[in-house]
């Protein structure tokens, strides 16, 4: 999950270099959305990790 945040904001920086400033939004806050995503199960594992019983 974090990779595609790594690819969008690649994109979005290619994209406003170029001058495509609605594409660069976008795939900024699709990046931003992913990252959050991410973020909160990443704690969400690190928390319950060894709690739920196998």
């Amino acid at each position: 999950m974090l990779n595609w945040t790594i690819t969008l904001l690649i994109i979005a920086l290619i994209a406003a270099v170029l001058g495509f400033g609605g594409i660069a939004g976008a795939a900024v806050e699709i990046a931003k959305i992913i990252f959050w995503i991410f973020l909160i199960l990443w704690i969400l594992s690190i928390v319950f990790r060894g709690r739920i019983v196998r």
